[in-house]
């Protein structure tokens, strides 16, 4: 008896000193935060990098136009695109309207910039806001084939960011957006598009 009371009693106190919110928020998000950080990807955030896949892509022009844009052999404005990351690469498969197509390779990043954000204009109720996200990759591009191929020279490096919304904790489901550059001796050119939900 005297047992069952003391586990009741530790149970009551359970509820009152912990109430069930504070299990609920582990990933709340405060009014205010802000948060940037940059290292290397935990084996956790490169699960989840392999969850996520690509699926629209247009070339960024600016009011230059196409005289802003070297490294592409023919330039289109929308592509059909297959991107993944698999093993040590992310292969993005690209193919414009007319047809024409390329791949590039990119290396598995040694790095990531994690950026987190309350901006304001997304309340989530007592969850507290709805933070905007970015997880951004710099490193070198392995190859170019294609209408890539020849802008692709040695030390030509790839900024690559993923955008989303979301809770404190982040998963790929949280990512929207993408944006891609392309910079080196030969090659200047940006992409950004749609990612498919993850699966």
């Amino acid at each position: 008896m005297k047992i069952r009371l003391l586990f009741t009693f530790a149970l009551l106190a359970n509820v009152f000193i912990f109430p069930s919110d504070a299990f609920a928020c582990a990933c709340c998000a405060d009014a205010g935060f802000y948060s940037i950080s940059s290292r290397k990807p935990a084996s956790y955030e490169l699960d989840e990098l392999k969850r996520i896949q690509f699926k629209t892509a247009s070339l960024f022009m600016n009011a230059a136009g196409e005289d802003n844009i070297k490294g592409i052999n023919t330039i289109g404005e929308n592509y059909t695109l297959n991107g993944l990351l698999q093993n040590n690469s992310w292969k993005f498969n690209f193919k414009d309207d007319a047809g024409k197509a390329g791949t590039l390779s990119l290396a598995k990043p040694l790095s990531i910039l994690v950026f987190m954000a309350d901006i304001h204009d997304k309340p989530n109720g007592r969850n507290g806001p709805l933070l905007y996200k970015e997880w951004r990759f710099k490193h070198r591009v392995q190859s170019g084939t294609g209408i890539f191929q020849t802008g692709i020279a040695p030390a030509t490096e790839y900024f690559l960011v993923l955008q989303g919304r979301g809770n404190g904790c982040t998963r790929a489901e949280d990512f929207t957006r993408w944006r891609l550059e392309i910079t080196g001796k030969r090659a200047r050119y940006a992409f950004f598009g749609e990612l498919k939900s993850a699966s």
